[in-house]
């Protein structure tokens, strides 16, 4: 969602001055930790498993 309304924006999507550009950075941060903790899961699961 924050994609398409960063599209809308243009420009001032990349400029850290408007707040749309610090919730994209924000959101895109919160993707990253919420990968990292899923592979995280997996990974202490399969060792749990074996």
């Amino acid at each position: 969602m924050i994609d398409r309304c960063l599209q809308l924006f243009g420009g001032y999507g990349y400029m850290m001055e408007y707040p749309i550009a610090r919730l994209y950075t924000d959101a895109r941060v919160a993707r990253i930790y919420a990968g990292a903790s899923e592979v995280m899961r997996v990974i202490i699961a399969s060792s749990l498993g074996s």
